[in-house]
Parts: structure tokens; sequence; C-alpha cells
């Protein structure tokens, strides 16, 4: 029992070192767009030295610095929308005499301020605001003398733009052992440009959205932290969604759709867990069907893995593969236990890149299908939702209990 415990912390603490190591440069190509929030963004003027904070509705991969003749501040952002919004928001003081903002190469957003004279860049940081997931940039700017001008310095050298960075890091994400709330991560599929499904006017990522947020407050009534990929109808990378739950220390990822079938029939609510060799016709079509997604927006998520990334992948996977084993035999129990209808292979394997997260416990739940009728009803119906987030509330409770009662074992 000890040499298998010590085998499986070196293998953790291997992986560990290699996300620490990867992660930065890693979370600059999956960074998602971003919005201004013109309440929280400003330009104030303290003494000689004038900030200027940006408000952001999640944090960006970003860098600050300096140009001269005229003197001017530029900040590249990966990628901020905008779109809407009028530079005449900051309030220009101090040293900022104009701003112009705007994309100007794709995946890339730029803001040009305009000084009144020599100054040099004091500071630059980004602070992020708890679980919503908000962030400010601050840059502070100070007079000099033209001699003490220094063009291009800044944050960071635009020689070291794309490469990985050290960073300072949290602390490890642990294991949940039932000593705080659990944390789930919804992922209500498509949205945006990709609508899902669509059958009868009705849009797939429409309804997963509704009943997400059913889930979001049926779960947070019964103490379980909760975070969603998505809140509105907005596109979001496949990538993206598993970065914004292993960014934010989930212990549990749960996407949520509700296909078609066009091939013989099918019906009910069904769990999907990972299977990279799945054969299944039907899962191989549904698995295509959510991966093209990444296809819309330009992201091939092959190139991603090298040799030795995929044999720590596989080991971090030895120990969460058998806990979303479970979770998938317990959800289906709990949906069964409340009287609901699923799919006459109610848990099933598919290689959807949402479950593809070596260190989260992750299910795909097909609620229903919206190529058959009675689906459709059952998704348009409040009481059998109501039904749904009950059987889900409970069947992650139990799961969360067991597999609590399982590290405490472990670490004992």
């Amino acid at each position: 029992m000890k040499r298998a415990l010590y085998t499986v912390l070196a293998v953790a603490l291997v992986y560990l070192i290699a996300l620490w190591w990867s992660g930065y440069g890693f979370a600059q190509d999956l960074s998602a767009l971003a919005r201004l929030d013109p309440a929280e963004s400003r330009v104030t003027v303290k003494a000689e030295a004038t900030e200027i904070t940006l408000g952001l509705s999640q944090p960006v991969p970003y860098r600050a610095y300096l140009l001269g003749e005229p003197p001017r501040l530029v900040m590249d952002f990966r990628e901020v929308d905008f779109a809407g919004q009028r530079p005449e928001v900051l309030a220009l003081d101090g040293l900022i005499e104009a701003v112009r903002w705007g994309r100007f190469r794709p995946g890339w957003s730029r803001l040009v301020a305009e000084l009144s004279g020599p100054a040099r860049l004091v500071e630059a940081v980004e602070e992020t605001e708890g679980l919503a997931g908000t962030a400010r940039i601050r840059v502070r700017l100070e007079p000099v003398s033209a001699d003490a001008f220094a063009p291009r310095s800044g944050a960071s050298d635009s020689a070291l733009w794309d490469l990985p960075q050290p960073a300072v890091t949290d602390p490890p994400h642990r294991r949940q052992m039932g000593e705080r709330p659990l944390f789930v991560v919804l992922d209500p599929g498509h949205g945006g440009i990709d609508p899902g499904a669509e059958v009868e006017g009705l849009q797939e990522a429409d309804i997963v959205l509704r009943f997400a947020r059913e889930l979001k407050e049926g779960l947070r009534r019964a103490g379980v932290e909760v975070l969603m990929s998505r809140e509105e109808d907005v596109f979001v990378p496949l990538e993206t969604r598993i970065t914004v739950a292993r960014a934010a220390g989930a212990d549990l990822f749960l996407s949520l759709h509700a296909d078609t079938v066009l091939e013989g029939q099918a019906t009910g609510a069904t769990v999907y867990l990972l299977d990279e060799q799945a054969e299944d016709s039907a899962s191989q079509k549904l698995a295509e069907r959510h991966d093209r997604a990444d296809l819309l927006a330009g992201v091939d998520l092959e190139g991603h893995d090298d040799e030795v990334a995929t044999i720590l992948m596989d080991l971090a996977r030895t120990e969460t593969q058998p806990r979303a084993t479970r979770l998938g035999q317990v959800l289906a129990g709990a949906i069964k236990g409340e009287g609901l209808k699923m799919h006459r292979h109610p848990v099933q394997g598919a290689a959807f890149s949402v479950l593809k997260s070596p260190d989260i416990p992750s299910a795909l739940l097909e609620l229903g299908f919206m190529s058959s009728e009675a689906d459709r009803k059952r998704l348009l119906d409040p009481d059998w939702r109501a039904r749904m987030v009950r059987a889900i509330v409970a069947g992650v409770q139990s799961w969360a209990q067991a597999d609590a009662a399982e590290a405490r074992l472990l670490r004992q």
C-alpha cells in the first residue's frame, strides 16, 4: 500500500513540475475573448504618477511598453473586445493626452495612449477578482527627463513576447476531502457562432444554457460552489472550457448537451465518459459534432501534445479516470432513481475534447436528444427540468461524499 502511494505521489510531483514549467505559455495560447468594463476603467492621477486602470470580463495575457517620437504608451492584449466602447470612457488626465484602441491583427488588440511628455513605466500588473473571473490591469506612469526616457521599455521586452516566462503560481489544487465546499464547473455546450443542434426553431445552445442556469442554482442551494464556462450566448473554444476549469481549481467538470442523432432512434439522458478508443458509430458522430467547434475557432488541438506530455497526462488519468467512472455510474443511478428517462445504454464512452482534462473528473451529460420529439417536450418542460436538476444535485453530492472518503483513506 505504501509503495503504491509513494508511486502516485512521485507521479503527481513530476506532473505538477511539468505543469508549472509549461503552464504560462499554454495559458497565453488559449486565452479567450475578454470584454472591456467601462465602469471599472479609468485614468487617475496621484501626485506626479498617472495610473490607467482597465476593467476586463476575464484575465488576458498582455504586455505594456513605451515608444518615442512622440512619447506614447502601447498595450497589446490577447484579446480584448473594445467593440461599442469609445476611448472617451477614460477621462484624459495627467500624462495621458489621447487614447485609441481596437483590433490590430487576428487574435490581438492594442491600446495606444499619447503622452504629454517623456515618462517611465513604473508598474504594470493584472489582478483577478475571485470566482467571477473578472480582472483589472493597472499601468502606472511617472514623468522623467528627456535623457532618462527609455523607449521600448516596459513590463516585458517585445523579443520575449511569445516565449514562456517564469510566473508566480498558486499552490497546487488538492483533491477534495470534504473539508471545504465542492467546486463544480458547468459547461453549457456550444454558443455564439456555434448553435449546436437545431430542430424546429430550437437551438441546443439555448436549451442547455437555460438548464445550466437552473442547475447552477440547485447546486448552490446544496452548498456547492459553481462556475459556468459561459453565462450567455457566446462562443467559447473547447480547449478554453477545460482551461477555465483547471485555472479555477475545479473538483468536477460537467458538460451539458442535447444533441441530435440522425441514424436510428435515440432517446433519454446519457452520461458520456472519456474513451479515446470509442468505436460506437453514434459516439463517433457525436464527437465529430462537438469537436467541430474547435475548427470554427481555428484551433487544432492535435498539435499540442508531444510524447512527454501524453505520458504525463496518461499517468494523471490513472488516478482521475476511475473517479470519473464512479461519477458516471452515480449520476446515471440518481437520474434513474428520480424516474427520468435514460438511454438504453445510460453510461457510454466517447472521445469528446471537453472530457480530456487529465486531472479533473469530467463527464458529458446528454440531457436528451433533440431529434426525439419526446425528448424535446421533456427539455421544454419546467417540471421535468426541475426533477433532472434534483437528480444531478443528488448524484453530485453522493459522488463527492464517496470521493472525499476515498481521498482521506489514501492520505492516511
